[in-house]
């Protein structure tokens, strides 16, 4: 296995890869390729996950909340396109409770052929695809949300990258 980097570790990263990939899958099976909402997905679902690897590499703290902000808004911006192809659709949507929770995600990996045991497979049915990755995304926002607020509690407590790099120059006069 190769060297991981930081972010690699975060389950916010995690579950943005994996929604990533099977939205990347949804819209190739459900969605034109000539649509613009096609490529619309795709690039919140990919822009979700690079977010937070280039907010995690930045020196900048400061960068570095930006970045997961950008990271949350653009999985707020696909979880909105998933709840409006399941209206134009006329899909009903699994309650809240169940949007939040681990029990339906594990019932699809357990029917799921997937070889990587943690990441199930798209399921065939649209309904049960669509409510999978609402699931998904309401997760990922809800550790993004958290990752938000811990990188704000550490940057008013410790500072940003320019106001250490002033206070070590001050040292140096």
């Amino acid at each position: 296995m190769g060297n991981f980097v930081g972010y690699k570790y975060l389950k916010s990263y995690h579950l943005a890869t994996i929604i990533y990939d099977l939205t990347f899958e949804f819209c190739n099976r459900y969605i034109s390729l000539k649509s613009r909402t096609h490529d619309q997905m795709v690039q919140a679902a990919r822009s979700g996950k690079q977010n937070i690897a280039e907010g995690y590499l930045e020196r900048s703290l400061k960068m570095y909340i930006k970045l997961a902000g950008v990271s949350r808004g653009s999985l707020g911006e696909l979880l909105e396109d998933y709840e409006d192809y399941a209206r134009q659709h006329k899909i009903e949507l699994w309650p809240v409770e169940k949007t939040r929770g681990m029990r339906e995600i594990r019932a699809i990996r357990k029917r799921s052929t997937a070889t990587v045991p943690y990441i199930p497979n798209l399921p065939d049915n649209p309904t049960e695809a669509v409510n999978l990755l609402i699931t998904l995304l309401n997760q990922a926002n809800f550790l993004l949300d958290r990752q938000i607020a811990s990188l704000e509690e550490k940057f008013v407590k410790e500072g940003g990258y320019t106001e250490k790099l002033f206070k070590r120059r001050a040292a140096v006069r």
